[in-house]
């Protein structure tokens, strides 16, 4: 309950965002720690200059984490910080995971431990009828075979995958930009109303946080950062579909396009991204069904051992500690970071270094196998 109460305390510091947060996690070890330091423990944290560290002091006397906590909790039930254990493993695995996740509806927890696999489905606004179309098939072959549906609930693809989702009697997630109990756009209130029948909405906003144009983008992240994949089924070249890509591509996560003619202004953005290495989805449903299902999943590779006949090399620390986590099968950067607790950027400086070593191989999808 403490340190549930003092990352909620340390969300309400103006000023500290996710990645600064982190960073403070990684520095302190705790967040408890972290707000009870004095400014020049707290100046040694990357990010911290002299406004920063105004702001977080002043601020720091005005709240009572143990008493904020009791209050927040009236207005906001459900919310999961990372000290608790139900708090979606994939995202908590990014380097900016939400300091708090709230959440409505059913709570299936195989899917916060990544034993069940989610996969996004995003796109335009204003998709045309093929997008629509081929939306509704994905999704629906999705849930179908296992999997659960992330989405937005903005308008066009999003709507049509979350209503595909349901329609097949899967479980669909949507990530809001507003707080959990605001629908946003409002035609959406019989949709959201299924979604928390069949699935959850969740948010980094406290309720009756009304929609903000900044709110979406960062809401992006959320999606990505749920997800083992991302689909992006139509979009133009400036669209938030292709910020929800971009953080895939930094969290390690596999992309997908559907493509589209090369004059259709609705797909440019899709043509981008496979021009860039994202895999094209192509007319065989159960090809990229194969390719999703080949995925390492948490359920498949946390018992996987390493090789006991081949010996490690003498390693410095950090670099033993990746080789270690790393087996002859191939295994995605997110679960290396898991296995090793190491900061994403160490863990890719490190994993790096034994690539030149020729101890270790990248496969596509930021995946990675012992030589």
């Amino acid at each position: 309950m403490t340190e549930r109460a003092y990352w909620l305390a340390w969300s309400r510091v103006s000023g500290i965002g996710p990645v600064l947060l982190q960073r403070l996690y990684q520095h302190f070890d705790s967040p408890k720690t972290a707000w009870e330091a004095n400014s020049a423990q707290l100046g040694e944290v990357e990010g911290f200059g002299f406004q920063t560290l105004q702001k977080v002091v002043q601020q720091r006397t005005q709240i009572n984490p143990e008493l904020f906590l009791t209050q927040h909790e009236q207005e906001n039930p459900n919310f999961w910080t990372p000290a608790d254990a139900e708090y979606p493993r994939l995202l908590r695995e990014t380097p900016s995971p939400p300091t708090v996740l709230y959440y409505c509806g059913e709570v299936e927890l195989t899917e916060n431990s990544a034993e069940k696999p989610l996969v996004a489905i995003v796109g335009t606004r204003q998709p045309t009828e093929y997008g629509i179309r081929w939306t509704r098939r994905i999704s629906t072959a999705l849930v179908e075979n296992g999997f659960t549906v992330v989405s937005g609930l903005a308008e066009g693809i999003d709507t049509a995958a979350h209503s595909a989702a349901i329609k097949a009697g899967g479980r669909t997630i949507a990530a809001l930009g507003t707080g959990v109990d605001i629908v946003y756009p409002a035609k959406n209130r019989e949709l959201y109303k299924q979604i928390l029948a069949q699935g959850i909405v969740v948010s980094e906003y406290p309720t009756k946080t009304a929609p903000h144009r900044t709110h979406f983008p960062r809401r992006n992240r959320i999606i990505a950062g749920l997800s083992r994949a991302v689909l992006v089924m139509e979009a133009p070249q400036k669209s938030g579909a292709l910020i929800t890509a971009d953080y895939a591509n930094e969290f390690g996560r596999d992309v997908y396009a559907l493509p589209g003619r090369l004059d259709d202004f609705s797909s440019q953005g899709c043509l981008k991204l496979v021009s860039q290495g994202a895999t094209p989805i192509l007319k065989e449903l159960d090809e990229l069904l194969k390719m999703l299902g080949a995925i390492p999943q948490v359920a498949n590779i946390k018992n996987l051992t390493v090789d006991e006949e081949k010996p490690l090399p003498d390693l410095p620390p950090e670099l033993h500690r990746v080789m270690k986590a790393i087996s002859s099968e191939s295994l995605p950067f997110d679960f290396i970071i898991q296995q090793t607790q190491m900061p994403a950027s160490e863990v890719s400086s490190a994993l790096l270094q034994l690539e030149l070593m020729g101890l270790v191989s990248q496969l596509p999808g930021m995946r990675y196998q012992r030589n």
